[in-house]
């Protein structure tokens, strides 16, 4: 009976490892890597992170992989983690920072190619007597107006025309709205990267009027234009004058006569170009990850979202129509003959509005899309709405499975659509009465001379408009400062105090100005000494100057000097070192002995000045090994070996400051009189192979004395010219002290007890 249940029970467990017909064989888990797509140089903040979301590598499924698995590696930095989406790997970057240096980006009013428009124009007045007309115009040298009287040319009573003459006009310059773009309306570069005091303003010719004569000139703020006042020929060939604007309502006083004013005007376009430093962000590397190929018949499956795209959408105030791509994979089966049908379920997530599709066909995969959800306008800007949709493969007859049959497998996704309200480019208000700017300057109390040091305007501000310019008054300061904040340094002539003057310019011409003060002290240097290496008798200690010095007047080398004295324990005699102390910045040092020890540092810097430190430590002992040997008491001579006794001996020494056990000489000696006293025997070598363990073979009955001597290396560096053969901690395990016992050094040989057999 016993034999007949163990037949069954192993046909049983023999059966269990075929399925369907196929033998089941636990899959060996596999590895699996996919590439970062290599991106470099993306420019702007935005691009600091960037999302990832990469397919898998063929004949991956999503449900073989091992999550916990995902490993990143690169040179850039993971930022959350790597997790698996609708058959999709998806996690985030932090960019690889560089800085990029883009000359000539183009500055434009509000949006790409959008350019600044004055319109320059003349108030010109007849007088009374209709002949003479009164011409006003700009000043460029006082910044201001001026007028003078021309006769007319024309022979019409009263004059039709004004003198045909080059007027100047001068509108302020406007920065108003000024957006940034490197070539294309889709490189956009935010204005903080912006060179200050690279920006140029450029006229626009084929956007200005045909009258202007000279190229316009930037100055004082404003858009300086010298143009002809404009005239037409009509087609009987008579001169006309170009369309203007009558001012006679504008006249301080009652118009008598042929009075009359008019303003003439013309076009003048512009535009900004500037050099950019701008940050950029590099990406690449890939993720690994471990799978386990699929062996059992399993249903996999992924969501595409068709509509809206991109995701999120931006809402444009009507319904956003959403379409979902819905797949189904059967995994480790091939038998399509037995597929019933294909059954798709998509439904808003927490909707029991359930929307079905099926497929009949007998396909081992099948894709199914659901174009007819809608998010209503109603439900607002910002709505993030999830989708939950589920296939199902069902089989004509049961799949047997490791686990039972199954009639039946299914697969559940969610997918997210998102709509978010993007705010539209603010478009520029109408000019307003203008308010001057405030300057605020921000400086250091005190710097020394050397030493860089920040002018800091850029909290600056303009209540109705923008600053365009910043000037710096630095009496004394080496480097000029342009910008928002730059940097400049006080040499050692400029002791003492200083005031800091800066005076800022808004887009209507007004200016704001403040002042500070700053103290410039003597550049001392600061000395600091760091001890690396170990600090430990005869190991190598380095000494090293991380001594400090304005960054215009160094430290100079050759001037820095080392001194080292002994404290308590050594003298000076004990303290090793190659060469000199004097013209360099590290020193190795080595310490015959242990103690405390003090560094002098002292440095001058280029300017003359200098300072002096001073560093206690402690130089701890090289401690000798510890030596402890394992040595039985009693051993017997063998007559199968030919009377020959073997005495296994166990090495069990150690050093207490870790350093290497580099050499073991084992040793004996035999009581050769048997009178108890091993002091007027001879030490034997039997081993000096550094062997932690050793059959000791003995032949001669009696006792014997074992002995062990353990040889230190060093385990930490040292200075090879400066150490000998002596200065390697040894001990043994006869005069170390504490010694070992002797009792536990000594092995006694002995004569196996006879057999006595009286048998007949």
């Amino acid at each position: 009976m016993n034999k007949l249940l163990i037949l069954f029970l192993t046909f049983s467990l023999f059966a269990s490892l075929f399925v369907g017909n196929k033998l089941v064989v636990a899959a060996e888990a596999q590895s699996a890597t996919i590439s970062v797509p290599a991106n470099t140089g993306l420019i702007g903040n935005n691009n600091a992170v960037k999302s990832f979301s990469l397919d898998l590598p063929s004949g991956v499924s999503a449900v073989s992989i091992n999550t916990g698995s995902f490993k990143y590696s690169g040179n850039n930095k993971l930022n959350g983690n790597i997790t698996l989406e609708n058959g999709k790997v998806t996690f985030k970057l932090d960019g690889v920072a560089n800085t990029k240096t883009l000359s000539n980006v183009t500055g434009y009013r509000g949006s790409f190619q959008v350019y600044y428009q004055a319109n320059p124009s003349n108030s010109i007045w007849r007088y009374s007597d209709g002949v003479r007309w009164q011409i006003n115009e700009y000043d460029e040298a006082n910044n201001g107006m001026k007028t003078y009287d021309k006769p007319a040319e024309d022979n019409s009573f009263p004059s039709a025309l004004p003198p045909r003459t080059v007027v100047t006009a001068a509108p302020p310059q406007d920065m108003d709205y000024l957006k940034w773009y490197d070539g294309s309306q889709t490189n956009a570069i935010d204005s903080q990267y912006v060179v200050t005091n690279t920006i140029t303003p450029h006229v626009h010719s084929g956007l200005s009027s045909s009258y202007i004569k000279e190229i316009p000139k930037f100055k004082n703020g404003r858009v300086i234009v010298n143009y002809a006042i404009p005239y037409l020929v009509d087609s009987t060939g008579k001169i006309v004058t170009q369309s203007y604007t009558n001012q006679s309502a504008d006249a301080t006083h009652p118009l008598v006569g042929h009075a009359e004013g008019r303003k003439y005007e013309v076009k003048a376009a512009y535009y900004y170009t500037a050099d950019a430093k701008v940050p950029t962000y590099s990406y690449s590397g890939s993720v690994s990850f471990s799978y386990t190929p699929i062996t059992e018949p399993t249903l996999d499956g992924g969501v595409s979202i068709l509509k809206p795209s991109p995701n999120p959408a931006k809402f444009e105030g009507k319904d956003t129509e959403v379409s979902l791509r819905v797949k189904g994979d059967l995994l480790a089966y091939d038998n399509s003959s037995n597929i019933e049908e294909w059954i798709f379920y998509a439904k808003e997530t927490g909707s029991s509005d359930v929307k079905t599709k099926k497929d009949y066909g007998k396909v081992l995969n099948s894709t199914q899309t659901f174009d007819n959800f809608v998010i209503p306008k109603s439900r607002g800007s910002n709505v993030k709405q999830e989708y939950t949709l589920t296939v199902t493969v069902r089989f004509i007859k049961p799949v047997v499975t490791e686990n039972g049959t199954v009639s039946s497998l299914s697969k559940t996704m969610k997918a997210t659509v998102e709509v978010s309200d993007t705010p539209a480019p603010t478009t520029p208000p109408p000019a307003n009465n203008n308010k001057p700017p405030k300057a605020v300057l921000d400086v250091s109390e005190e710097v020394m001379a050397g030493e860089e040091t920040l002018i800091y305007g850029k909290d600056s501000y303009d209540p109705d408009g923008t600053i365009v310019d910043y000037k710096y008054n630095t009496p004394g300061a080496v480097e000029p400062v342009s910008g928002p904040f730059g940097w400049t340094w006080y040499p050692l002539s400029a002791l003492g105090q200083h005031s800091v003057r800066l005076t800022v310019t808004d887009n209507g011409g007004l200016t704001g100005s403040t002042s500070a003060k700053l103290v410039v002290i003597q550049p001392i240097p600061r000395a600091e000494i760091f001890i690396d290496g170990t600090k430990k008798q005869n190991r190598k200690v380095t000494l090293v100057s991380k001594s400090r010095s304005p960054e215009h007047y160094p430290i100079d080398e050759t001037k820095t000097q080392w001194t080292i004295s002994p404290v308590s324990g050594g003298t000076a005699g004990d303290i090793k070192y190659l060469g000199n102390l004097s013209g360099i910045n590290t020193k190795d040092v080595l310490f015959k002995k242990p103690g405390t020890y003090k560094a002098t540092l002292t440095v001058t810097n280029t300017a003359g000045f200098g300072d002096s430190t001073s560093m206690i430590f402690e130089i701890v002992p090289d401690e000798p090994p510890v030596v402890y040997i394992s040595v039985p008491n009693k051993i017997y001579r063998d007559p199968t070996q030919g009377n020959i006794a073997s005495a296994a001996l166990t090495d069990m020494s150690f050093s207490p400051d870790y350093d290497f056990l580099d050499r073991r000489i084992w040793e004996y000696r035999y009581d050769s009189n048997n009178d108890g006293n091993f002091g007027d025997e001879a030490w034997v070598i039997f081993s000096n192979e550094n062997k932690t363990v050793f059959n000791l073979q003995l032949s001669s009955v009696g006792r014997y004395e074992v002995k062990l001597t353990v040889i230190e290396e060093f385990d930490q560096p040292t200075i090879a010219e400066l150490v000998t053969e002596a200065d390697r901690r040894s001990a043994d395990s006869y005069s170390s002290v504490p010694a070992q016992p002797l009792a536990e050094r000594v092995v006694e040989v002995y004569n196996r007890v006879p057999v006595v057999d009286w048998s007949w």
